[in-house]
C-alpha cells in the first residue's frame, strides 16, 4: 500500500490531466506488469472488502435500501468470489498462448503474448454501485493496468466509501478514484485513455463512445435494454413464477438484466398471473412496502419516472407508492399499449408488463422486432422450442428456466450485443478485455531457404506457390 499524496482520491485541486499523466508515468515504469504486483493488489482489494463488509452494506442500504442478504449475494460476496477466481487462474491467463506456424515460416515458433493496455477509465453505475465499479477493476488489475475509478454520483454513500477505501488499501501510484457528476465525467472523457469501460444507459453510452472516438480509444459499453422473458405453458409454472419474482424484483427491479417484460400465450396467462401473485406474497409478504427485504428506488426523480409509467394503466398487482421511503410496490401490468413508455423504454424498476400472444412463434417474432437485449429468459420443457429460440434470436446472454443465474458463472463472458452494449468481461474474458494480445513469431537462424529472396526465378516462384 502506498501513501503518495499526489494520487489521493480526494485531491480535487489537481487537474485530471495531471492525475492521469502521473498514472501513465507510473505505468511506464513497468511496476504493474509482474505477477507479484498484480496478486498483491488483488489481495489488498480482498482485504478491503473483507475488512469493511459492514460499512459497504451500510452504504448500499443508505443508497438503495439493500438488505444485508441482498448486499452480500449481489455485491460483497460476488466480488469476493470474483477475486478468488481471478487469483486462482491469473498465472495461467498471463502465459503466452502458442499457435501453429505455417511451413513457409519454419523453423519458428508463434505465440500470442498478453500485455496490459496501460491506463484505463472505469465508469460505474448506481444500481449495483459497488459491484459494477469493482468487478471491472478486478479485471483491470489482473491484466496489469493503472486505473481511474469513477463511481456513480447517484449512489453517494457507496461512492464516498469506495474513494476512501481505495486510497487506504491500494497502490495509489497506480490507482485513483474521482467522485462527482456530469462535469467530472465529461472532463475525464476528454482525456486520452488506453481503454474506457462504461456501465450504464444507452444515451450516456453514445456520449462515451463519441468522446473515445476523439482519441481512438477502445471502449467496453455495458448498457441494457428491454430483456424479454418467454414462458412456455409446459414449464413448471410455480417454479417459473418463483424465479421470475426473484430476478425481477431483486434490488426493486433496478437490474440491467432483470426481465423487462414477460411473453406468455393467452391460454396460460391467468395461471402465470396467479402464480406470480402467490410468489410475491411468499417472498415479500402482504405489505412489501414495509418489508426490509424489499429495496428502495435510488432517488425521488427515478421514483416519479416509474410512477409516470403507470399513469392511465391498470395494475393487476401492486402499484402502491411510499414516497418517503422511495418505494414502489412490485407491480404487474397486463397487455399495456405497445406504444406506451412502459413498453418503449427500459423500465429499470419494479414494474413487470405481461404481454399475451396467441402462439409461442408470435413471442419469438415479438422479440425479434425489437432491439437486441442484454439478456433473454426462456422457461420451457420443450427442447425443440428451446433450440428454435436459441437459433432464431439474439441477446447478450440467455438463461433457460431461470433468471440472472448465468452471472454466477465466471466462465461465461458477460456483455451486450447491438444497442445493449459491446465488449465482455467476467473471469478470463475480463482479463482479455483489459489486455492486448501481442502476436509474436520467433525464427531460428539455422535454416534460411533462399527462395523468398531476389533474384527471383520461375523455379523459386513454383516452390513458393507450393509453400504458401
Amino acid at each position: 500500500m502506498s501513501s503518495q499524496p499526489a494520487m489521493q482520491a480526494a485531491d480535487a485541486v489537481k487537474p485530471f490531466s495531471e492525475l492521469v499523466s502521473a498514472l501513465k508515468n507510473s505505468f511506464s515504469t513497468g511496476k504493474t506488469r509482474p505477477l507479484d504486483w498484480r496478486r498483491a493488489q488483488l489481495l489488498a482489494l480482498k482485504r478491503l472488502v473483507e475488512d469493511n463488509q459492514q460499512e459497504i452494506q451500510g452504504a448500499l442500504q443508505a443508497d438503495l435500501g439493500k438488505s444485508e442478504s441482498e448486499a452480500w449475494s449481489t455485491e460483497i460476496g460476488y466480488i469476493l468470489a470474483d477475486i478468488k477466481h481471478t487469483l486462482k487462474h491469473l498465472s495461467g491467463w498471463m502465459k503466452p498462448r502458442k499457435v501453429s506456424t505455417p511451413l513457409v515460416a519454419q523453423p519458428a515458433t508463434s505465440f500470442r503474448l498478453p500485455e496490459p493496455l496501460g491506463t484505463v477509465l472505469i465508469i460505474g453505475a448506481w444500481n449495483y454501485p459497488f459491484q459494477l465499479v469493482i468487478a471491472p477493476f478486478i479485471a483491470a488489475l489482473a491484466a496489469g493496468n493503472c486505473a481511474v475509478l469513477k463511481p456513480s454520483e447517484l449512489s453517494p454513500h457507496t461512492s464516498a466509501l469506495i474513494a476512501r477505501l481505495i486510497h487506504r488499501y491500494m497502490d495509489t501510484s497506480a490507482v485513483a478514484v474521482v467522485e462527482g457528476g456530469k462535469e467530472q465525467t465529461t472532463d475525464l472523457l476528454s482525456l486520452a485513455w488506453d481503454h474506457i469501460f462504461y456501465t450504464g444507459g444507452e444515451q450516456v453510452g453514445r456520449i462515451v463512445m463519441r468522446s473515445a472516438a476523439e482519441h481512438l480509444t477502445p471502449v467496453t459499453l455495458e448498457l441494457g435494454g428491454k430483456s424479454p422473458c418467454i414462458v412456455d405453458g409446459n414449464a413448471d409454472i410455480r417454479a417459473t413464477a418463483r424465479r421470475i419474482v426473484w430476478g425481477k424484483w431483486l434490488n426493486a427491479g433496478q437490474t440491467c438484466i432483470a426481465p423487462d417484460y414477460v411473453l406468455v400465450t393467452r391460454q396460460y396467462a391467468d395461471s402465470l398471473i396467479e402464480a406470480l401473485r402467490a410468489e410475491l406474497k411468499a417472498q415479500y409478504g402482504e405489505q412489501p412496502l414495509s418489508n426490509s427485504d424489499y429495496g428502495s428506488i435510488v432517488n425521488p426523480r427515478h421514483l416519479q419516472r416509474l410512477v409516470g409509467y403507470l399513469s392511465d394503466l391498470d395494475s393487476v398487482i401492486g402499484g402502491e407508492v411510499d414516497e418517503a421511503a422511495r418505494k414502489l410496490a412490485p407491480t404487474l401490468v397486463v397487455d399495456p399499449p405497445l406504444d406506451s413508455a412502459l413498453m418503449q423504454e427500459e423500465i429499470f424498476g419494479p414494474i413487470l408488463p405481461l404481454i399475451t400472444v396467441d402462439t409461442l412463434e408470435q413471442a419469438v417474432e415479438f422479440v425479434n422486432l425489437r432491439a437486441k437485449p442484454l439478456a433473454m429468459y426462456l422457461f420451457t420443457n420443450n427442447k425443440a422450442f428451446e433450440q428454435k429460440v436459441l437459433a432464431q434470436t439474439s441477446a447478450g446472454s440467455v438463461c433457460i428456466n431461470d433468471t440472472l443465474m448465468f452471472m454466477t458463472n465466471p466462465s461465461l463472458p458477460f456483455g451486450g450485443v447491438g444497442c445493449s452494449g459491446m465488449g465482455q468481461y467476467h473471469g478470463e474474458s475480463g482479463f482479455a478485455t483489459f489486455s492486448h494480445f501481442k502476436s509474436v513469431m520467433k525464427r531460428s537462424f539455422w535454416l534460411d531457404v533462399p527462395i523468398r529472396y531476389a533474384p527471383f526465378s520461375k523455379l523459386k516462384l513454383k516452390l513458393l506457390k507450393k509453400l504458401i
